[in-house]
């Protein structure tokens, strides 16, 4: 699949010093839902406003839809729809003028017909003659995602989408989101709920102080770093592993009892059955057992663990 988003090298550095991005190598495919995520202050937003011609690199490269952001800011801007985290528009405009006018802003021709279908599929229809400061927190969310669309763009960033609104209201716009996917339009997803990385990525980017931390595919990523977990409820509480378990991944929780073995379901042998035969040996004696697979929160917690207290 080809890309419709190229960085090279990308690097951001403030006047006061400030490091956000450091040596970002990355590639959007067209056509894909791609989440990134990280830590607040991790460099997504400065990644998000660099692609958009907002704030200039330091060094770098980026190419959107075929365009340099910076030699042909205009004919890549034209590409690219954005939905900022704030609400920021205009609050005594008409919904109908407000999406109208942002695609007029783009030097679109007047098109009241494609405004009609953009207000439709975001259900704000019945909404089109109130002004914006009159709705709802999710109504607002929807008419900054329809402003976005306004100018038919084929990459749209959609940054904190679904931000204090309600599980709802999120769900209804995973399902619009998807359904912009399939009419072609590329998606870039920043979220803080993991789940919502989760149910809607094609791919997964992670980004931790200014350093693209993972770049995989969604499935891929889960399988080679979800990984399984078995856990044994403890008759009695353990204060350390014995050494005599030295052979498997074992670790303590709840206190000492639980006891947590990490294992590779996919592999020829799972360790299981030797655990718990020599459990019995040592007679560590359990009343219940399950197992689990790991959620990509977890993957995404270990990976900025492993990262933490490192420079960019």
């Amino acid at each position: 699949m080809s890309s419709i988003i190229s960085i090279s090298g990308l690097t951001k550095t403030y006047a006061d010093g400030l490091v956000a991005l450091s040596g970002i190598d990355l590639e959007i495919r067209r056509g894909e839902i791609f989440a990134l995520l990280g830590p607040n202050g991790a460099g997504k937003t400065t990644l998000i406003n660099i692609v958009c011609g907002i704030v200039n690199p330091s060094s770098g490269t980026v190419v959107a839809g075929g365009y340099n952001v910076i030699t042909q800011s205009r004919q890549a801007r034209f590409n690219i729809g954005l939905v900022p985290q704030e609400l920021a528009t205009d609050w005594y405009e008409s919904v109908w003028g407000s999406v109208s006018f942002s695609r007029g802003l783009f030097g679109r021709p007047a098109n009241p017909a494609l405004v009609e279908d953009v207000l439709k599929r975001f259900h704000l229809w019945e909404k089109r003659d109130a002004k914006i400061m009159t709705l709802s927190g999710g109504m607002k969310r929807r008419v900054m995602i329809a402003k976005a669309l306004a100018h038919e763009p084929t990459i749209l960033f959609l940054d904190e989408p679904t931000a204090s609104v309600d599980v709802e209201l999120r769900r209804e716009l995973w399902a619009e989101v998807r359904g912009l996917r399939e009419s072609g339009v590329t998606i870039i997803l920043t979220t803080h709920y993991i789940e919502e990385a989760e149910e809607m990525a094609d791919r997964i980017g992670v980004i931790n102080k200014g350093t693209m931390v993972v770049v995989d595919d969604k499935i891929a990523l889960m399988k080679k770093l979800g990984g399984k977990h078995l856990t044994l409820h403890l008759q009695q509480s353990l204060a350390a592993i014995p050494s005599a378990l030295a052979d498997w991944p074992l670790s303590l929780g709840a206190g000492g009892h639980q006891l947590i073995y990490s294992f590779d379901s996919d592999g020829a042998d799972t360790g299981i059955d030797r655990l718990l035969h020599r459990l019995t040996e040592l007679k560590i004696a359990y009343r219940d057992l399950h197992t689990s697979q790991r959620s990509l929160e977890d993957i995404f917690v270990d990976l900025i663990s492993e990262r933490k207290g490192r420079g960019p």
